[in-house]
């Protein structure tokens, strides 16, 4: 599996590209692997990989963001050890750190020496990481699809619809307590896309951490959207996703005053 790897990133330039490229190859095993084992009846692929994956979203992600649709026969604990086992047989060396605190279940998986061994690290140590997180109260309102993905290898997801991930995004964009400038690039793809959110997932995920129904809907939505973005420091958001850009001349549609002159 390692020489897979070398020959995936044998043509690409620059240390952090080919780390990206790398952690995305780790990233589609795993998915492999909840698919073998029969996992995405229980679970939906949702976040910005699920975007990059399934729609071409031109960024790099860190993380493995699911929710659960189905708890019959599902165990965090019991999911991970699969997950860890498999990738153990493929070749690879890692820890796995859990999280059981609810809602969110979620695990880091370090995995050892292969940035060493790929030469893109001096010291064997330094370990590539992928968090993965399991929503496990996902608010309702979600619907879902399913879809082929043939990179690397063949499987089918599923995965929230694209109504459903933008309300996921917008919940994220501005009730997250913290800046997160990788939601914010998603946010100018679906503007892109013209997309309209499930409004009944939007206003339930905001009535479950906020405590309060906004009652969102296609006629108060624009207004919604230049409120929450006023407030925004668009620094910070260009300062974070950066490094997860593919072309680095997208940094300057992250510009508070484009986005709402777009808007209106």
């Amino acid at each position: 599996m390692l020489d897979l790897i070398k020959k995936n990133i044998s043509g690409i330039s620059g240390r952090e590209a080919k780390t990206h490229i790398t952690r995305e190859f780790l990233q589609l095993l795993i998915l492999k692997i909840l698919y073998d084992k029969g996992y995405f009846k229980n679970l939906a692929f949702v976040g910005g990989t699920a975007l990059r994956f399934l729609y071409g979203l031109r960024r790099f992600s860190e993380n493995l963001d699911f929710s659960l649709i189905s708890g019959k026969g599902y165990k965090f604990d019991i999911f991970l050890e699969r997950v860890a086992y498999e990738l153990g047989k493929a070749g690879f060396s890692l820890e796995v750190k859990k999280s059981m605190e609810r809602p969110v279940q979620s695990a880091m998986f370090k995995f050892k020496d292969i940035l060493y061994l790929l030469g893109l690290s001096n010291q064997r140590g330094q370990k590539l990481f992928i968090k993965l997180e399991v929503d496990s109260n996902p608010p309702k309102g979600w619907n879902t699809e399913l879809s082929l993905v043939s990179k690397h290898f063949v499987f089918t997801v599923t995965h929230f619809d694209i109504s459903s991930l933008y309300a996921t995004k917008l919940h994220a964009c501005f009730f997250r307590k913290y800046i997160k400038g990788r939601d914010f690039y998603d946010l100018i793809w679906y503007f892109g896309k013209k997309s309209i959110p499930n409004f009944e997932l939007l206003n339930n995920a905001i009535e479950q951490t906020e405590h309060r129904r906004i009652n969102l809907n296609a006629e108060n939505f624009n207004n919604f959207l230049k409120e929450k973005l006023a407030s925004v420091d668009f620094v910070k958001v260009r300062k974070d996703v950066e490094r997860f850009i593919e072309d680095k001349n997208e940094l300057k549609l992250l510009d508070k005053d484009l986005i709402l002159k777009v808007l209106s």
